[in-house]
């Protein structure tokens, strides 16, 4: 069993796949079967009640269970939880995997070329945040995570060591 949430709505869906299958089941008690046709990678044609779609995987994230799909030219946004994901969550134990990192350190001995941040700013993950210089190449140290940045250790044009805290995040 799995539940899919389509363009972060409220509503979720109860999909059912019948033993041995990826294209037939039932969606919220309704019975559905699918004829798949892979056209090339990450684009497939799909038969559904005698209408044809064309879709196309946009982006799939399988560690995040996040997925952009584009159905006749529209995209959705669909999040997927599996039984696994639905008992860890009635047990209270579903946000045991994220990451909380309150330090960014120095992946490795260099000299701090530029800082991208100031003291109080609001980051995402992947955001750059310093660019490094190493071996004679520039580095651009990414946010590990959403937060805020409490305080930056480090100053333009100062060498690090390896391990070294660079930014502290509230």
């Amino acid at each position: 069993m799995y539940q899919v949430k389509v363009n972060d709505s409220e509503k979720t869906y109860e999909v059912n796949l019948k033993k041995g299958s990826a294209t037939a089941g039932t969606i919220d008690g309704k019975d559905f079967d699918l004829d798949v046709v892979k056209i090339r990678e990450g684009n497939y044609s799909v038969l559904h009640n005698n209408i044809s779609y064309n879709v196309e995987l946009v982006k799939t994230d399988f560690e995040t269970k996040e997925f952009r799909i584009k159905v006749n030219g529209k995209i959705y946004s669909a999040g997927l939880k599996d039984r696994f994901d639905l008992l860890l969550e009635d047990l209270g134990l579903d946000n045991l995997t994220s990451n909380v990192v309150k330090d960014l350190k120095a992946p490795m001995p260099g000299m701090v070329f530029q800082i991208k941040v100031a003291a109080g700013q609001e980051v995402a993950q992947g955001d750059p945040l310093i660019i490094l210089e190493a071996m004679k190449m520039e580095n651009v140290l990414k946010s590990p995570t959403d937060g805020v940045i409490k305080s930056i250790e480090v100053t333009e044009g100062v060498a690090v060591e390896k391990n070294q805290i660079l930014i502290h995040f509230e």
